[in-house]
This record gives C-alpha cells, sequence and structure tokens, in this order.
C-alpha cells in the first residue's frame, strides 16, 4: 500500500493512493474530489473538467469532475456549497482520512475515509456528515461519482415474475422508479430491460436526462471500453430516502453521467452524524461475450 503526494493536471495538492492493483488520485488542497480510479494501465472511469480544473472559484461552486460528497435533497443554494477550502487528511497506512471544514453556511462539516483492499482493485469508501449546529437538520448523505464519457449504466431491475405465475404472488409494488420533469422516458439512450435499466453517455444527444430508483439489491454498474466499475451501496427497508425512495440516481448530458448513491433521509442532531457506505470493484470485461451476463457473473 502507497500513498505519496503528487501534482495532478496543475493541482499541486494531491495525493495518489495504490496497491498495485487499483490507483486513485484524491486532491486535498481543496475538495475534496478523487479525480482517478483505474487499474494499472486501464482506463479513468473519473471525468475530469479541464476548464475548471484550471480556473478554480472561491465563491463559485463547481464540479471539477471525480468522486465527491454532497448533501441531500437538492435545494439551492445550500447543496451548492463552493467546496474550496483546504482538506486536512490522516493517512495511518490503511485508511486515508479526509476531513473538511464545516460548510459556513450551512455548518454541515464532511468526511471520507477511503480504504483499498490489500489486493485488487477493490476500494471502500465510508462517507461521513456532521450536523455542527445547535439545531436538528434533516438531510441525506449524497456520494456522487462523476463518470468519464463513453460509457454505459446498468442498474438491476427486479426479479422479474410474470402476473399469475409466481408462487405466493404478492400484489405489492416491486420498486419506485422516479423520473423528473426534463426525463425523456423515450429518449434512445435508455433501456428499459427485463434485467437492468440502462442509461448510455452519448454526446450525439445535447438533452439532460435523469432518473432515479430503489436498488434493494444496493449495486450498479458503469461499463467503458472493455472494463467495468461496479459500485455497492446501502438499503435500509425501514428508512425513508429522498425523492420518492430513491437510493440511487443518474443524471447524464454531454461530456459525463453521475452514478450516485443517496442515504437515508432522517433528523441529525447535533454533534452527530449520518453514513453512506460505499464499495467500489474495477474488472476486465472479454469482448464478444454479452456484457448483461458478464456482469451477472459479478453479482449484479
Amino acid at each position: 500500500m502507497e500513498l505519496k503526494k503528487i501534482s495532478y493536471r496543475g493541482w499541486e495538492n494531491c495525493l495518489q493512493l495504490s496497491n498495485g492493483d487499483v490507483e486513485l488520485v484524491v486532491s486535498v488542497g481543496f475538495g475534496p474530489r478523487i479525480l482517478v480510479c483505474r487499474r494499472p494501465g486501464g482506463v479513468n472511469f473519473m471525468k475530469n473538467f479541464d476548464a475548471q480544473m484550471a480556473d478554480v472559484k472561491s465563491d463559485v461552486w463547481q464540479s471539477y469532475g471525480g468522486h465527491r460528497l454532497w448533501h441531500a435533497p437538492e435545494i439551492w443554494p445550500r447543496t451548492y456549497y463552493p467546496d474550496v477550502d483546504p482538506v486536512e487528511y490522516n493517512w495511518d497506512g490503511s485508511v486515508l482520512r479526509l476531513r473538511c471544514v464545516a460548510e459556513k453556511t450551512t455548518r454541515l462539516r464532511k468526511e471520507i475515509d477511503i480504504e483499498l483492499d490489500a489486493s485488487g482493485a477493490g476500494v471502500s469508501l465510508h462517507h461521513r456528515i456532521y450536523n455542527e449546529n445547535p439545531w436538528a437538520v434533516t438531510f441525506s448523505p449524497w456520494a456522487l461519482t462523476v463518470m468519464a464519457a463513453g460509457g454505459e449504466l446498468f442498474v438491476p431491475q427486479e426479479p422479474y415474475v410474470p402476473h399469475g405465475k409466481g408462487k405466493g404472488e404478492s400484489f405489492d409494488f416491486a420498486r419506485p422508479i422516479v423520473v423528473w420533469q426534463f426525463t425523456d422516458m423515450a429518449d434512445p439512450r435508455f433501456t428499459w430491460g427485463t434485467r437492468f435499466i440502462r442509461l448510455r453517455q452519448d454526446d450525439r444527444f445535447e438533452s439532460k436526462q435523469k432518473f432515479g430508483a430503489q436498488v434493494k439489491s444496493g449495486q450498479a454498474a458503469y461499463v467503458l471500453e472493455n472494463e467495468v466499475f461496479i459500485k455497492h451501496f446501502g438499503y435500509d427497508s425501514a428508512a425513508t430516502y429522498p425523492d420518492a425512495g430513491c437510493n440511487i440516481e443518474s443524471f447524464t448530458m454531454p461530456g459525463f453521467l453521475e452514478l450516485e448513491s443517496v442515504g437515508p433521509l432522517a433528523p441529525v442532531n447535533p454533534g452527530e452524524c449520518v453514513c453512506n457506505d460505499e464499495r467500489w470493484e474495477l474488472h476486465p470485461l472479454k469482448s464478444g461475450v454479452d456484457v448483461e451476463t458478464q456482469l451477472h457473473g459479478f453479482g449484479l
């Protein structure tokens, strides 16, 4: 396991974390952002916005790309806090802890713990948001990963059971699927399949698309070139989630696609925190073999 300080694309205060099988680059000058996630010699799954990285603005929120931690529900301007303060970090040889200062406008403070597997392309992330107000605040920890262009998202469907064919058939609904006013379900970037909901990132389409879902299995995948990025996240049947029950959401437009996990929505008392854990896995894909079949082999 190796951690070293590096310069990345003009940003001096970055950390490179590697175990030989997977490599991350994390900004700590501000943010933080995970700007690189790749296997050695493999594709970087993280989108980087070059123009924003070259023009950091202290009073304007910018994505910069990569992976970040937000709080939901999305409210302007509360959600869009310009996270440009330096990030405190601690490395104990196993876990990299990133600790932000409290946001001046919300008094919410973010932390992310990052741990690589001893070997293999696996990453564990533990997201926390603390309430440093003197009163309770209701919010949800929201982890957004901005994926590089040209790939396709795969979100598992609930198991399909034909009507009248299931043993002990239930008449309860299977899951909520949520759309926004600008969502066009006829957009050809969507494939509403039996095993997966698929959403392609395709720069030929200028319109923005977004959807959310409740995914009880807590996993989704992004296929890029001949590799796959798998994100595992939580689901609690007793919890309340934002946006009519979504624990996953995705947004796309030219240049990128966001793969977002959403934690439970609940009041957070002063000094307490809410958590949202994720696990990432990177795998190569075999050419000439059906992608959905390979994803099923990875547990989706």
